[in-house]
C-alpha cells in the first residue's frame, strides 16, 4: 500500500483518486474548491481544501511521508507548474505532473517532475488504435514500439492452430496467451485449434499488429 498525496480533483483527478482507492492504496486529495473537496469526501477517506501553490500549507501535509505525490492541476498551468516545484523542494519522492502539451511537459519536467502525463493525449491514441480493427479490443505500449495487444481471433482463423497458421512467421507477431471470459491460458499448446470468441494477447511491433488487423481477414 502507498501513501499518495493527489493534488486536483478535476475530471482527471477524481478518476485517479477512485482508482488509487480501490486499489487499497491511502490517498490524500487537496483541492482549493471547496465543493471539489465536499463531493471528494464521498469516495476518498481524506480531502483538505488548501492552496497547493502555498509553501506553507504543503509544508502542513509532511511532504517527505508521502511514496507519490500527483499534480492533477488541468485548469491553471502556473499553479501547477509552481506546486511541482515546490513539493520537490519540500523533499517529495516522486512527483507524477499532468500535461496538456509539449511545451509543459519540459517546464514540468525541468521544475521537479520526475514524470508527466497526458490523460487527453493517451485517451486520444488508445481510441484511435482501439478502433482502427475492429479485432482489436485493447492495448498496452511497452516501449520501443513494441506492444501488448488483446485481439479477437478473427473468423478465418476459427479452426486452426498457431503452429498451422504460423503467426510468428508470417506477421512477426508472438501470441503470448489466450483468453476467454472466464480464464486465461498462458500455457499455450500450438496444435490446438483456436476457438470463436477466444482473445489472444500478442506481443509484436506496433506497425506489425496494425498491418495484421487492418482489416477483416
Amino acid at each position: 500500500m502507498k501513501n499518495v498525496l493527489l493534488i486536483g480533483l478535476g475530471r482527471f483527478g477524481r478518476h485517479c483518486g477512485v482508482k488509487l482507492t480501490e486499489l487499497g492504496h491511502q490517498v490524500l486529495a487537496v483541492d482549493w474548491n471547496e465543493d471539489r473537496v465536499d463531493a471528494a469526501l464521498s469516495y476518498l477517506s481524506n480531502a483538505v481544501i488548501g492552496d497547493s501553490t502555498r509553501q506553507d500549507f504543503l509544508e502542513s501535509l509532511g511532504i517527505e511521508d508521502f511514496d507519490l505525490c500527483i499534480v492533477a492541476i488541468g485548469d491553471d498551468f502556473q499553479s501547477a507548474l509552481e506546486t511541482t516545484s515546490t513539493l520537490k523542494e519540500l523533499g517529495a519522492k516522486k512527483v507524477i505532473s499532468r500535461a496538456s502539451r509539449d511545451v509543459q511537459a519540459k517546464f514540468l519536467l525541468r521544475n521537479g517532475a520526475d514524470e508527466v502525463v497526458y490523460p487527453e493525449r493517451m485517451m486520444a491514441e488508445w481510441t484511435a488504435t482501439r478502433h482502427s480493427s475492429e479485432y482489436i479490443l485493447d492495448y498496452i505500449t511497452l516501449g520501443n514500439d513494441m506492444v501488448l495487444f488483446e485481439v479477437e481471433v478473427p473468423e478465418k482463423w476459427v479452426g486452426h492452430s498457431l503452429s498451422e497458421l504460423d503467426v510468428r512467421r508470417k506477421h512477426a507477431l508472438n501470441v503470448v496467451a489466450l483468453k476467454t471470459d472466464d480464464d486465461l491460458m498462458i500455457g499455450l499448446n500450438p496444435d490446438v485449434p483456436l476457438v470463436k470468441g477466444e482473445r489472444m494477447i500478442i506481443i509484436g511491433k506496433n506497425g506489425d499488429v496494425q498491418k495484421c488487423f487492418e482489416k477483416k481477414l
